[in-house]
């Protein structure tokens, strides 16, 4: 099994109703890929309540193999997901292990 985890940091020029918004609509649109990518065995998203931390969200999602974490890479619907994240996207960290 892999598990993936993704931190991701926005731009922190929005005004903070645009931010949320587009946070939640992030959020909504990533949980949604549990029932879209077949090779996507379970994802959490939580956004961060802390504001003296770094990043925005984050992401834990698990996979049974590599091959199943390259072929969500590619898979349209995250590809879809993605664009939306990347408008805001100032800085991103990744970290896959097996367990």
């Amino acid at each position: 099994m892999i598990k993936h985890i993704v931190l991701f940091k926005f731009k922190e020029n929005l005004e903070e109703s645009e931010k949320s918004q587009r946070l939640e609509k992030i959020k909504t649109d990533l949980e949604a890929l549990i029932s879209k990518v077949e090779t996507l065995k379970k994802m959490e998203v939580g956004l961060n309540c802390n504001p003296d931390e770094k990043y925005d969200l984050a992401l834990i999602s698990e996979f049974d193999s590599m091959e199943g974490l390259k072929a969500y890479a590619v898979h349209p619907e995250h590809v879809k997901a993605g664009s939306s994240i990347r408008e805001i996207l100032v800085e991103r960290a990744c970290v896959d292990y097996e367990f």
